[in-house]
């Protein structure tokens, strides 16, 4: 099991851009692929208080959650890049 969770839809630009950026840097994660309709995640809202993807836990975040693409990718750059 990996410290990383991340949150997506497979067809989401958003998920995507943040897979891509697990993957480059060579980053493990689990995945958990959320519904399509905003109103069957209640699982990520109870998890960040949103409903919205991509969102990736990390224990090295002050928080643990992010859920912004940019404030995502830019974590993991400074983070492990």
């Amino acid at each position: 099991m990996s410290d990383l969770e991340l949150y997506d839809r497979r067809d989401c630009p958003y998920s995507k851009r943040v897979r891509s950026k697990l993957s480059e840097l060579d980053l493990a994660y689990d995945e958990t692929v959320v519904p399509d309709k905003h109103t069957d995640r209640e699982e990520l809202h109870e998890r960040t208080g949103q409903r919205s993807v991509p969102a990736l836990f990390d224990p090295a975040t002050e928080s643990g959650w992010l859920t912004d693409s940019d404030e995502i990718v830019a974590h993991l750059e400074r983070t492990y890049g």
